[in-house]
């Protein structure tokens, strides 16, 4: 009998149309709304990303970490709180969707409508993404640098198959949690929000 061997993909695919498509926000948009069965992306360099996607035990967690969120902005009411499937427009003109994200009110409310209905052009405060079985380690560490050189606050890259968390400020060097015995903290951008790692674990 034949043995198939295990090809794990690793990364998202990625299309590179420069000089073929000129793909606008509002072009981008209608493609992602005729297609909502993908989930897209897309890079400064007008490359169109097709994201991969989750398994049950990486959207559980996913759920589980944009619980504990909304549960603390419910309490504290300092903004919006957004799911996986949001897209945002960033200032070097890439769109990206991060597994949790948060905006203050005000920076919020300072958008128009028609840039709320669509990608809104803002980069969010906080962002958070969770490794799962098909993701690359690199890859969203790269993501993660582009947050925040786009103006994110604080962000978070979770990997609960190594336990281990890599925090990202602006202007600092990574700090990399080695344990999933802890608790991280909002710090000053989710002000008393903290999320004890321990509910991420691999084996729950």
């Amino acid at each position: 009998m034949k043995v198939i061997e295990k090809i794990r993909v690793d990364k998202p695919i990625t299309i590179d149309l420069k000089g073929i498509i000129d793909l606008d926000d509002d072009q981008l948009y209608d493609l992602c709304i005729r297609n909502k069965e993908l989930r897209f992306e897309r890079t400064n360099q007008e490359e169109l990303v097709i994201q991969l996607p989750v398994g049950s035990g990486g959207g559980a967690k996913e759920n589980t970490l944009s619980f504990f969120i909304t549960a603390w902005n419910r309490e504290k009411k300092s903004g919006i709180v957004f799911s996986p499937s949001t897209g945002f427009t960033l200032p070097n003109g890439a769109m990206r969707s991060p597994d949790v994200s948060f905006i203050r009110h005000e920076r919020w409310k300072a958008l128009s409508k028609e840039d709320k209905k669509k990608f809104a052009h803002i980069c969010p405060d906080f962002i958070a993404e969770l490794l799962s079985e098909s993701d690359s380690i690199d890859h969203l560490k790269d993501k993660m640098i582009e947050w925040m050189d786009n103006g994110c606050r604080l962000a978070w890259l979770i990997d609960p198959i190594e336990e281990k968390a890599y925090i990202y400020r602006p202007d600092k060097e990574t700090e990399t949690i080695d344990t999933f015995d802890t608790v991280l903290s909002g710090e000053n951008v989710l002000p008393d929000f903290e999320l004890p790692l321990p509910e991420l674990n691999e084996d729950d």
